[in-house]
């Protein structure tokens, strides 16, 4: 039986793509490839509103709504309550997942164009080792402020898949959700969370 150069091709393509999903490059081919989808603008997240039957900020509450213990990159225990009178959109990712490696140029970007005063990033790592996410971190020039977890996440962060999104009302009420990856980075989205600051 002769071989041609066709299944020459189709041999090598499908033992390269044995080898990227068998090795720790599969990650990052199949974030390559969704990135490239969510620049289609098919996946773009709903644009957070503060609930109609939420009241404003109110003056001295006692207490936010959303006291979630965290360790910053160096270790330190810190509180997402710290963020209290400012939008906050929390990103549950790993370093593992395709679709948040996917997501995240676009929360970079949307990060160094929001007005931090006004909106805080609080993206939680749920890497076991976070030596791997502070490796990815370094190795792709993130600045995004990355967490990590120093208790079991409660609603409304707990949830069952990732990528996942939390956007929260300067008060700390809950003013968005999506889960799976999206692209954030849209001056509708942008404009989305500054008007959610200044209500």
């Amino acid at each position: 039986m002769a071989v041609s150069r066709k299944n020459i091709l189709e041999g090598s393509l499908l033992a390269a793509f044995v080898v990227v999903m068998a090795t720790d490059a599969r990650p990052v081919v199949l974030s390559t490839i969704q990135r490239g989808l969510l620049r289609t603008g098919l996946w773009r997240p709903h644009l957070p509103t503060r609930p109609a039957a939420l009241p404003p900020i109110a003056a001295g509450r006692a207490a936010y709504l959303h006291p979630l213990a965290l360790y910053t990159l160096g270790g330190q225990l810190t509180n997402l309550s710290r963020y209290r009178g400012k939008v906050v959109l929390v990103n549950l990712w790993a370093s593992w997942c395709p679709p948040c490696l996917a997501e995240m140029p676009g929360l970079q970007a949307l990060y160094q164009k929001t007005d931090t005063a006004k909106v805080a990033f609080v993206l939680i790592s749920l890497d076991e080792n976070p030596s791997r996410a502070r490796a990815l971190l370094k190795r792709r020039s993130y600045t995004l402020p990355v967490f990590f977890p120093a208790a079991p996440l409660p609603a409304p962060f707990d949830s069952p898949s990732i990528p996942s999104t939390v956007i929260l009302a300067p008060d700390g009420q809950l003013a968005d959700r999506h889960d799976g990856m999206a692209d954030y980075d849209t001056p509708e989205f942008r404009a989305a969370l500054e008007k959610l600051a200044d209500d």
